[in-house]
């Protein structure tokens, strides 16, 4: 596997170099099949033999890979693609992730067996973390930097909506709770950055201290790839188990259209928000929301949910973050400020409107001008 991943990073590169190469002489971008008989070529070369000796499979997912990613790149310079902007491809590291893809003529299922069969390889033991629901049309082995392998496989199946119940809840995210919701339950986030953090800054300068190349540094490197590792999966659990727990017992779920790539500029707050993993959380609802026939929405980021009284709907201007609880001047009621901006989401779920996929979103959730009316005045 390890000639295999790295005969899949070397055509990589290849090829991308190559890309650059006739760019910097002004001619236009090759394509596919070029680099497909480039890559034929190249295996009948004294010096790239030892390419035909690993599956051919993986190596045109490799060329294919490439493709993509430069499609994506020219699609965001022109405005073709929502999102962020995209960068080029860059050339592949042999210390970061590493994948090779097989479609289903290079990898073999045994019935009710520990094993599978890869092109060229032979079998392979695994440890199986769910039944397959469908026959797979691809597998992507992979190994990430702490030296961890896995087997990814690209099924297609139609899962069952859950049950219907009336239940909908309101959101709102912060950093002392990880998510209030609208009927008074506040959840805690396991920050494992935060706990990890004296650990981690311990393995960064012990390897740091080592010389380059050397087999001490590649331990040390490890070590500190596997406390990282660790920290993702720690987050990354608590946030399915709580998405899947929300989606179960609500028919509705609204959550805050947060500029998370805009406060996370913000130095004093930074690792703290990125700790938390709010986008990966919203993007987890969206998904299951589709899978299990929930209606998702997303209100508009400027609804001021903490200055509205729940109660009246009179505004009390702006407060400091550290004020957590308030009085209302018009109805005299006490709000928790979390609960009561939690509870405000969930009120504004009639200025939402319906859109493909079962999801909801306010008319400026994804960018349209557009403002809810209910909470722009005092009331």
């Amino acid at each position: 596997m390890s000639q295999l991943f790295g005969c899949c990073r070397v055509v990589f590169n290849d090829a991308l170099a190559y890309c650059q190469e006739q760019y910097r002489a002004g001619n236009k971008k090759p394509n596919s099949n070029e680099l497909s008989k480039r890559l034929t070529e190249l295996k009948k070369t004294e010096e790239k033999i030892w390419l035909g000796e690993v599956s051919s499979i993986p190596l045109q997912q490799s060329l294919r890979d490439l493709e993509q990613a430069y499609s994506n790149f020219f699609k965001s310079c022109k405005g073709q693609r929502k999102g962020k902007k995209v960068k080029p491809p860059k050339f592949k590291k042999r210390k970061s992730k590493q994948s090779a893809r097989f479609m289903d003529n290079g990898f073999k299922l045994y019935p009710n067996s520990d094993y599978i069969y890869i092109a060229k390889i032979g079998d392979i033991k695994v440890v199986w973390s769910r039944e397959l629901p469908a026959t797979p049309s691809s597998a992507t082995l992979i190994k990430d930097s702490a030296d961890r392998y896995f087997v990814s496989f690209v099924v297609e199946f139609n899962p069952q909506p859950l049950p219907e119940n009336q239940n909908s809840v309101g959101i709102d995210l912060g950093i002392t709770d990880f998510a209030t919701l609208s009927h008074g339950e506040k959840i805690k986030s396991p920050k494992p950055l935060k706990k990890q953090l004296k650990r981690l800054r311990r393995l960064q300068r012990n390897l740091s201290r080592k010389q380059k190349g050397s087999k001490r540094r590649e331990v040390a490197r490890k070590k500190l790839a596997k406390l990282h590792a660790k920290i993702s999966d720690t987050r990354t659990d608590f946030l399915h188990q709580l998405s899947t727990r929300i989606i179960r017992e609500n028919q509705t779920i609204v959550l805050e259209d947060l500029n998370v790539s805009g406060m996370i500029k913000n130095r004093k707050l930074a690792r703290a928000i990125s700790d938390l993993g709010w986008q990966y959380f919203r993007t987890m609802l969206e998904a299951k929301s589709v899978m299990y026939g929930r209606d998702f929405r997303v209100i508009d980021r400027w609804i001021p949910t903490s200055q509205i009284c729940s109660c009246c709907g009179f505004r009390g201007g702006k407060k400091e973050l550290n004020i957590r609880e308030w009085t209302c001047l018009n109805c005299g009621t006490s709000h928790d400020r979390d609960i009561n901006a939690a509870i405000n989401i969930k009120a504004c779920t009639e200025q939402c409107r319906s859109v493909a996929g079962g999801h909801s979103e306010t008319l400026n959730g994804r960018g349209e001008k557009v403002r809810c009316d209910s909470f722009s005045r005092n009331k």
